[in-house]
């Protein structure tokens, strides 16, 4: 007898959450039951299946059996504080690991993760909840990575890297072993980082250099 899957749902309905629906499809974990998206409400369908209203949603697909929440959407501090909201009402924050990434046995992942295609994870590593390692990431060992923060496809993090809370480390760049990239802080696409980025600014270059101070 098939085993009876626990129902999903995504928030959001846009390019990552195309992703993250694959991912989920392929892990074979969950029933995907549609997606959630706040931005537009008028009803309409996403690869096939319905995407429900924002918050109001929430309590109708519990009703319906949706026991987990994915986050599918890129931006950090939004993802750290819709988590707050879905487990306060009750969900649970689904994983999703790509079967084609490669994590080591000793590394942890936290609730909420997508992990994407040939990402690779190395041995001692942590990553936290609600973070995106996203294609082909390579995250070395010993690093340790913040609830939602991004790394971006391409990136590639060096040994015993420390990656703060909600910070982004952009498309295809290189971050250099023993490295400590600041919470909230925004690496540029294609940087090279050689040295510590303190939090809450801006860095980009080769090498990485800060540009400004975000609010």
């Amino acid at each position: 007898m098939d085993q009876v899957k626990s129902r999903v749902v995504i928030w959001g309905a846009s390019g990552h959450a195309r992703v993250v629906a694959d991912v989920v499809r392929l892990e074979g974990c969950f029933e995907l039951r549609g997606f959630i998206d706040d931005v537009d409400q008028k009803p309409r369908e996403f690869l096939g299946l319905p995407v429900f209203g924002g918050c109001e949603a929430l309590g109708r697909l519990k009703a319906d059996g949706v026991s987990h929440i994915i986050l599918g959407f890129g931006n950090c501090e939004a993802r750290l504080k819709l988590s707050e909201v879905v487990l306060k009402e009750g969900f649970s924050l689904a994983s999703a690991i790509h079967p084609h990434a490669v994590i080591a046995a000793d590394a942890s992942i936290g609730d909420g993760t997508v992990i994407a295609a040939g990402s690779i994870i190395n041995p001692g590593s942590r990553v936290g909840a609600n973070v995106i390692i996203n294609t082909r990431a390579s995250v070395d060992h010993d690093c340790e990575i913040a609830d939602g923060a991004h790394i971006c496809p391409g990136v590639t993090l060096g040994g015993y890297v420390m990656v703060g809370k909600a910070a982004w480390v952009g498309i295809g760049s290189i971050v250099s072993d023993h490295v400590n990239i600041g919470s909230r802080a925004l690496i540029g696409a294609g940087s090279v980082v050689v040295s510590d980025i303190p939090e809450c600014v801006v860095a980009y270059g080769v090498p990485a250099r800060i540009k400004r101070v975000l609010e």
